[in-house]
């Protein structure tokens, strides 16, 4: 007997046909191994912003990851974005995903790379009253 695939489904099932289960060595909070899902398919190429995948649906290409959440968890507000807690462009496993804003993101990424966070440039008020910039 063929059962129809509802929506849902089928996007999931149109997604797992590119992915490949990889151990990267992302652990969750609690320590236990998470494996990514990989997308072995096409993807936004190279340059700043590139390498996340992407695939055709409903006559248009799209973000697979931001696919893959949206699937499963409801629409992306427009004032957020997604963040790989796995920091892997390719993976689009939604469990792996982050809806956070763009500038908690950004901050991610610059630990994530290294960089110290930038400081807040305080300005101090001197007794005067007056204020001046903070060195």
């Amino acid at each position: 007997m063929c059962q129809t695939l509802s929506r849902r489904e089928a996007i999931r099932a149109k997604i797992m046909v590119c992915v490949e289960i990889v151990d990267t060595g992302y652990r969750t909070a609690d320590g236990t191994a998470s494996p990514c899902h990989l997308w072995t398919a096409g993807d936004s190429g190279n340059g700043r912003g590139g390498g996340y995948p992407r695939m055709w649906l409903d006559g248009q290409v799209v973000a697979v990851h931001k696919v893959s959440w949206t699937n499963e968890n409801g629409l992306i507000p427009g004032k957020k974005t997604l963040d790989h807690l796995c920091r892997q462009r390719r993976c689009v496993r939604e469990d792996h995903l982050e809806m956070v804003t763009q500038k908690r993101n950004a901050i991610r990424r610059e630990e994530a790379n290294g960089r110290r966070r930038p400081q807040k440039r305080r300005k101090r008020v001197t007794k005067a009253g007056t204020r001046e910039a903070a060195v």
